[in-house]
């Protein structure tokens, strides 16, 4: 048995161990009720326990009527700034807006021309990495999960950097923006990495373009020929807008405030957040979504059958189809019910870049699940809210078309959401706020002490 096996092996003792946690671990369902723990920070009705303040973004999926919460279409602010109109005046001006946006969500406001070229100028300046850097760190263990890979490198740069420590607020901000403009770098670096040791693939390391854009950027890295068509960088842009930012609730920037609230470095903070993303039930939701649909091609037969693709959504959630986990990946949302915003703006642009790759048929098919899937949820299941499509249902599916691997979906969630991150670890330092640390009750019952003789 070579090292590696022996080191991953699962041995008798661990198995038998594992068995006794999980019977150990495992808490009665009623206690929750009767000490009324919000599983998941969340009510039944799926609003959020009240854990902080931020002025960086909201989320509004519901209005309050007679104490009552009432479904509505979803909308996102950052700053203050609805995404909407956010998105619609970088279309209007066929402008690039990754680094505006991001300008606003570090700032608070957006910025004027002079301010938007010398923040663009210094992220092109930014994505230069160490001297040896790509050779000693990235090529040296090329792993297959790149998030892990992100991760490693970003936790690395802490020893290039001679005020890694230096929690102040320029010293942190100028480190937010040196990853903000490194993780397509590294993300793109690691994915070929692997590429070239795992799958035997050519290896090419493009350098990044300072007057690029974030978008036009990661195309041209990712790409042998380094080619790619207008709508291509234009749609990838407004995407990395899109999961830039996301209230200070989710998963990965609530940990971003947990994790500076106990006054680290910006390395450990970000390599922390970026091990909350990389769970399937936060950022790996899109490759599910494109892993189901690609099962789905192959049993439904008739793309427009509504007959038949109902069918497959009922089997779905019956654990009978796919992953047999009962759901319909891409299809709810923890907080939206009636409407993602984000999902909306996504879609037409996503027919766009169909008809452009050749593709309508696959778009027709995600738009019939999108119509059919929220009415099958209702008649199977038993919901407290409304359902609908979320940004993932779409993001998978034009990261595909994009010819992104699978492999950096869940980092490209990442390069746009480490602008988010960035901001709400300033917010948390600038407010000089607590350690955060929540309650949890014990259950366990008292027990007396027995010698190891007499066990």
């Amino acid at each position: 048995m070579n090292e590696q096996n022996t080191y991953s092996e699962i041995t008798p003792e661990i198995l038998n161990l594992a068995k006794r946690c999980a019977s150990i671990d495992r808490i009665d369902e009623e206690l929750y009720r009767k000490y009324e723990v919000k599983r998941g920070l969340r009510d039944i009705s799926g609003k959020g326990v009240l854990a902080g303040l931020t002025d960086i973004s909201e989320i509004i999926s519901y209005t309050i009527e007679d104490n009552d919460m009432i479904p509505c279409e979803g909308r996102l602010f950052y700053r203050g700034y609805n995404i909407q109109d956010l998105v619609g005046g970088l279309i209007r001006d066929k402008r690039f807006g990754y680094e505006e946006i991001a300008y606003l969500l570090l700032s608070g406001s957006l910025p004027d021309e002079k301010e938007l070229a010398d923040f663009s100028r210094l992220i092109g300046e930014y994505r230069t990495l160490p001297t040896s850097f790509v050779r000693d760190i990235i090529l040296k263990a090329p792993s297959q999960d790149m998030m892990n890979t992100l991760a490693r490198s970003v936790l690395t740069l802490y020893a290039y950097d001679n005020r890694a420590d230096d929690t102040s607020l320029p010293n942190v901000l100028r480190q937010c923006i040196q990853l903000i403009a490194l993780f397509p770098v590294l993300s793109v670096y690691g994915y070929q990495a692997y590429s070239h040791y795992h799958d035997g693939n050519s290896l090419f390391i493009h350098p990044p373009v300072p007057g690029l854009s974030t978008a036009e950027n990661i195309l041209h890295i990712l790409r042998p020929d380094s080619k790619y068509t207008e709508l291509e960088a234009r749609i990838l842009d407004l995407v990395l807008i899109l999961h830039m930012e996301h209230g200070g609730g989710n998963n990965s920037t609530f940990t971003t405030h947990v994790v500076t609230s106990s006054g680290t470095d910006t390395y450990s903070s970000m390599a922390a957040s970026l091990g909350s993303l990389k769970g399937p039930k936060h950022g790996g939701a899109n490759i599910k979504v494109v892993r189901m649909f690609e099962d789905m091609k192959k049993v439904v037969k008739d793309w427009t059958d509504e007959e038949e693709i109902s069918a497959y959504l009922r089997a779905l959630l019956n654990r009978e189809a796919f992953d047999h986990q009962g759901l319909i990946y891409g299809m709810g949302h923890a907080v939206y019910s009636i409407s993602d915003p984000r999902a909306n703006i996504l879609k037409s642009f996503v027919h766009s870049l169909a008809s452009e790759k050749g593709r309508e048929e696959e778009f027709g098919l995600y738009s019939n699940v999108e119509r059919l899937a929220p009415v099958i949820i209702g008649e199977e299941r038993k919901i407290y809210k409304g359902v609908s499509a979320n940004v993932d249902f779409y993001s998978g599916f034009v990261y595909s078309m994009l010819d992104l691997p699978p492999e950096l979906f869940t980092p490209m969630f990442a390069v746009a959401r480490v602008a988010g991150w960035s901001a709400h670890r300033i917010e948390e330092l600038a407010n000089n706020g607590k350690i955060i640390r929540p309650a949890y009750k014990s259950v366990a019952k008292r027990q007396p002490y027995v010698p190891l003789t007499d066990r």
